[in-house]
């Protein structure tokens, strides 16, 4: 393994190269994420989800993701004096609220996905010191993203996740190019890098590779073409440390390659998830929302939704198999 070393995030030297993707909702929470920055890596939680999680009467959907995200925020640094990262999809609703909570609790890295995140770096306050790292599935988004950033905010990435179309939940990729090899991870590591390589007198910008990986052959593979690290997920999973209930962990333990499958989620953009009775009746058009109580989407509509996505992640991370199902990685079985 002579080609795994450290690497740097700004000023942050992050020991073993590989960061935890954050993973919603209830899955990556400060069990895991802690767990992973114990070990030298970067522990990510996922704010997906948090008002169902910290629910209370009195307080709307909105608030209580705020408070459980401090929440967890605040307990994996009990637990840990590792690096501590935060996954926050630009489709969410509430994304300028959860990234602002995320500074002021002086987080780590700001991981952001599921859309292009154009403005994260207006949320920068005097004396911030969180990174931000968002993630693509292109060098063309990537070259997108630098070119606002630097142009609108003077700023640069200080990280860029690059996920291939091998990886779980959502996916910067049409159908046709899902399968399609010249889209394979490898490739999209060669054209971020073409991208970053520009900027090299100005700043580093460590790339990361995520996507289907299980195995130190494929992690020392991804470095040795290029990536500074690795983003895993699906792996960590079935761990004792998973925030996610032991029901939901026997899904990935007990799924064969068959079972894995490209579905069309409300947010929008496909998504890649474990087969179960609920996506099959989803299929047919029986889990429609009858209203939508928390709007936590920005793209979802209730009326056209095939069913609640927050919802039905919730149910699935914690045992309710049949109200719901798990994202994961092409290579999760």
């Amino acid at each position: 393994f002579d080609v795994v070393k450290s690497f740097f995030i700004g000023d942050m030297e992050i020991k073993l190269p590989i960061i935890q993707g954050g993973m919603g909702v209830g899955v990556s929470l400060s069990g895991l994420s802690s767990a992973v920055a114990n070990q030298g890596g970067v522990g990510v939680i996922s704010c997906a989800g948090l008002g169902l999680i910290y629910a209370q009467p009195g307080i709307t959907y909105f608030e209580a993701c705020i408070y459980g995200f401090r929440e967890e925020i605040r307990k994996a640094r009990e637990k840990t004096q590792g690096i501590l990262g935060v996954n926050i999809m630009v489709a969410l609703s509430n994304f300028a609220d959860m990234v602002r909570t995320a500074i002021e609790e002086k987080i780590d890295i700001i991981f952001a996905g599921a859309g292009l995140p154009l403005d994260l770096p207006s949320f920068l306050t005097e004396n911030c010191t969180s990174k931000l790292v968002p993630i693509v599935s292109s060098g063309r988004a990537a070259r997108i993203l630098c070119e606002k950033w630097k142009k609108n905010y003077n700023y640069l990435p200080d990280a860029i996740v690059v996920e291939g179309p091998k990886a779980g939940g959502h996916l910067g990729f049409k159908r046709t190019q899902i399968e399609d090899d010249a889209y394979a991870l490898e490739y999209l590591v060669h054209d971020v890098k073409e991208v970053t390589s520009q900027y090299q007198d100005v700043k580093c910008i460590p790339i990361i590779a995520g996507g289907g990986i299980t195995c130190g052959k494929e992690i020392r593979r991804l470095l040795s073409l290029g990536a500074d690290a690795v983003q895993l997920a699906s792996i960590f999973v079935p761990t004792v440390e998973c925030d996610a209930s032991d029901i939901f962990k026997e899904t990935y333990i007990a799924s064969q390659q068959s079972d894995i499958q490209i579905i069309d989620s409300p947010v929008g953009m496909p998504g890649r998830a474990i087969s179960n009775a609920f996506l099959d009746r989803v299929h047919h058009g029986l889990e429609k929302p009858r209203n939508c109580a928390f709007h936590c989407i920005k793209t979802c509509d209730y009326q056209t939704s095939p069913y609640c996505i927050i919802l039905a992640l919730y149910h699935a991370s914690v045992g309710k198999m049949s109200k719901g199902y798990g994202f994961c990685g092409a290579n999760a079985y």
